[in-house]
């Protein structure tokens, strides 16, 4: 069995993006956000941390802004597909929960850099960007609505409020980019199954 780690896997992001320069940019804006946070983060500190001139960042950003733009975009876009890939494979409510919780959870332990930045500076995206945004998490939520409600309606889960029950699952899982660091002694994905137990005890599932 391999070893579980607790290393942040965000330096392994956006793979996709070209040029590599472009990718560069992106994850030294994502470390600066991370650790000066948004507002007390400079073009020129992008820009250094991706080893080129301040020039240079803005032949493929506009500003600094669409840097925290495309990171938050791209973040909630992953999030939002793991959580509809975990409801997807099959099952009770109970495990479409419990699968929903474990990825949701891990991801935001192994990812917690790029999760604190895209969770916690929100009130930083441009108008157009946060509308976007905004819409993903809707839809996120909407998942995670409709898995309680499946639980409810079989007799899985007994809640008073769907819609309060989902906010308290994601925030859950949200927080724990806040606190989580690569020095945790539990590893993401034992942290997940944990947490799982936790929301299934929460929602008062009688298989948990």
């Amino acid at each position: 069995m391999p070893v579980e780690s607790s290393v942040d896997l965000s330096s392994d992001l956006w793979r996709q993006v070209q040029p590599e320069a472009a990718r560069r940019l992106m994850l030294a804006a994502l470390d600066s956000f991370a650790s000066r946070g948004y507002h007390a983060t400079t073009t020129r500190h992008i820009a250094t941390g991706a080893g080129m001139s301040p020039a240079a960042l803005y032949v493929h950003f506009p500003s600094k802004a669409a840097l925290l733009s495309e990171i938050s975009r791209t973040g909630h876009e992953l999030t939002l597909a793991l959580v509809e890939r975990a409801v997807s494979q099959g099952g009770d409510p109970v495990a479409r929960m419990r699968a929903l919780v474990e990825e949701f959870v891990a991801w935001h332990a192994e990812r917690h850099t790029v999760a604190r930045v895209v969770q916690y500076e929100l009130d930083a995206l441009p108008e157009e960007a946060h509308r976007v945004v905004a819409d993903l998490r809707r839809r996120t939520e909407q998942v995670v609505r409709d898995a309680i409600a499946d639980g409810v309606e079989e007799g899985s889960f007994d809640v008073p409020d769907v819609r309060t029950a989902a906010l308290a699952v994601l925030s859950l899982g949200i927080d724990v980019a806040r606190w989580y660091t690569v020095r945790t002694p539990k590893s993401p994905r034992t942290l997940g199954r944990e947490y799982a137990d936790l929301v299934l005890r929460m929602l008062g599932a009688k298989a948990a």
